[in-house]
């Protein structure tokens, strides 16, 4: 039987009965001349009535339960709003990265099928073109204009019921970045969401009356529903690393932030900014950075503008997220130096709820955790996790389910396409992508294995292994991104550059493998985190410009 109670708008639902006038979001509108950043405030009292109001107004629009809506609004109150009305009917909203390109886009529209759009102006607009992508949608409801102000400012009534769901019911689909392949349509039910609000708030020990600045907007959307006040930043989702980090310090300064998440290249933008002119950040209290190692100096740096703050390193993935954790004070203890050793990057302890394994590599779909073949300690191979929060499917793709998914009687395993190992102690060390493995005629190169013994290079941005050629046996090359202002020339600056790198990863007793260390003034990354390297990218490139 259903269970009204399932549905996990509920949890804005109690934030607005228990804390009615404590603030849930404040919003940009303007910067002063003194580039201090002016925030509108909303209470949860307000939110859940505006989110109200929005579910009524996508119900006369013809959004209803099951509804599948593609959702394309701007990070801030309007996009909290929206995903909280539709949700509280049941409909089933989307989210798409804005920055994955309009090719990438229109085919994560075309697979996912909405039949309704909740969007700006300009999306509305654009969903009107003679693109196959739009032929599903039947019905569009316009954010931010005069009709959507009104319906949110209409007289208040009784809370709307919530839909009736249970926890194995769909309630959104999020695409992943498509970092090293084509972005897929996650399907979270209101278990999954459930779960994962729990997961977050029992680790990081999260608590009502906090405020948090995420650089990402999906996380943002958590917030409601542990209680803390949103604070939107300053910056465009689809190029997060033109922000100014000026505005983001001022905004964390000016609304005594005390949690945050967002990227390691975000972060590391925010703390030269704040080293550079001695600011600190004395409010901020948890830090999270995902999507990427971290490395050594920015976490140093970040206790330094942040004496106050302790910084985790979740490890996970859109399909399931967190699955482990690590603290700052240990990835700068011991696991520093194995990872310059070629030992992998430490990612931390399984967190509480969620199971992972390490099996030995498998190219095809693996059917049950029976046919998997588990690693000793130690040795490397494919990391795998289960759990609550875990997602079971990709939406329209079952055969990118079959590969990723691994059947165990009522519990399902992810594939997380990921190396690693698991030490005695129940550690988990990350050894980089599977698919971006080096693979030479003396053995396989994972990137996590050698790349932080180039990193560690004061001069270094970051770098990125990568095989060069078109045959199986790859060489393996190094390509660094080096920092603003020491990009080498010259070839005598080449020269001595490499010197110092080849001295410095002399640590790695891998490290003499890497034929060949390359120059490039921007690495390409992911819109999401402005992290992740496209190493596959990058290897087709090279691999190309050295054949000339």
């Amino acid at each position: 039987m259903n269970d009204p109670g399932s549905n996990v708008a509920r949890h804005l639902r109690i934030a607005a009965t228990d804390r009615p006038d404590a603030l849930a979001t404040k919003s940009p509108t303007a910067v002063t001349a003194e580039g201090q950043v002016i925030h509108e405030a909303s209470s949860f009292r307000q939110l859940d009535q505006e989110s109200d109001r929005a579910a009524d107004r996508f119900s006369r629009s013809g959004i209803t339960h099951g509804t599948r809506v593609l959702l394309a609004v701007r990070p801030g109150h309007d996009l909290i709003v929206g995903m909280f009305g539709l949700i509280k009917l049941g409909a089933v909203p989307i989210a798409i990265d804005p920055g994955m390109g309009w090719t990438a886009f229109l085919d994560c529209v075309r697979r996912s099928q909405p039949t309704a759009l909740v969007g700006i102006r300009s999306a509305s607009l654009l969903s009107r073109l003679p693109f196959a992508a739009f032929r599903t949608l039947r019905h569009r409801v316009t954010v931010g204009d005069s009709a959507w102000r009104q319906a949110l400012t209409a007289a208040a009534s009784r809370p709307r019921p919530l839909a009736d769901v249970s926890p194995d019911t769909l309630a959104a689909i999020l695409f992943t970045s498509g970092s090293t392949g084509a972005p897929k349509g996650v399907c979270y039910t209101h278990g999954m969401f459930d779960a994962q609000i729990e997961l977050v708030r029992a680790t990081y020990g999260i608590s009502p009356g906090e405020t948090d600045m995420a650089m990402l907007p999906l996380f943002a959307l958590f917030n409601p529903a542990l209680g803390t006040t949103t604070v939107t930043p300053l910056l465009d989702s689809s190029r997060p690393l033109a922000a100014d980090p000026a505005k983001l310090v001022a905004a964390l300064l000016s609304e005594e932030v005390t949690c945050s998440f967002g990227s390691p290249a975000i972060w590391s933008k925010i703390a030269d900014h704040c080293e550079t002119r001695g600011v600190k950040l004395p409010d901020l209290r948890r830090l999270l950075i995902a999507g990427a190692p971290v490395s050594g100096e920015l976490l140093a740096k970040l206790r330094n503008i942040a004496p106050h703050c302790v910084t985790h390193t979740p490890y996970g993935a859109t399909e399931c997220l967190p699955v482990t954790t690590i603290a700052a004070d240990e990835l700068l203890g011991e696991v520093r130096q194995l990872a310059l050793l070629g030992q992998g990057t430490c990612v931390g302890r399984v967190v509480s709820g969620v199971e992972i394994q390490v099996i030995k590599e498998a190219d095809g779909a693996i059917p049950t955790l029976a046919a998997a073949t588990l690693c000793a300690p130690g040795e490397i191979g494919e990391i795998i996790a289960t759990g609550p929060s875990v997602t079971r499917e990709y939406d329209g793709l079952p055969e990118a389910t079959r590969a990723a998914k691994i059947a165990d009687g009522s519990r399902t395993w992810h594939r997380m396409g990921d190396l690693g190992a698991l030490d005695a102690s129940g550690r988990l060390f990350f050894f980089g992508r599977r698919v971006e493995k080096v693979r030479t005629s003396t053995g396989g190169l994972p990137t996590e294995s050698i790349e932080p013994a180039f990193r560690q290079h004061p001069q270094v941005f970051r770098c990125a292994l990568i095989g060069i050629g078109e045959a199986l046996d790859k060489k393996p090359a190094i390509v660094i991104e080096p920092r603003a202002g020491y990009f080498p020339e010259t070839e005598a600056d080449r020269t001595r550059f490499i010197a110092e790198l080849r001295e410095l990863a002399r640590i790695n007793p891998q490290a003499d493998r890497v034929q060949q260390i390359i120059f490039q003034r921007a690495l390409p990354v992911d819109v999401r985190h402005n992290a992740k390297i496209h190493r596959l990218q990058l290897a087709k490139e090279w691999t190309r410009r050295l054949a000339r």
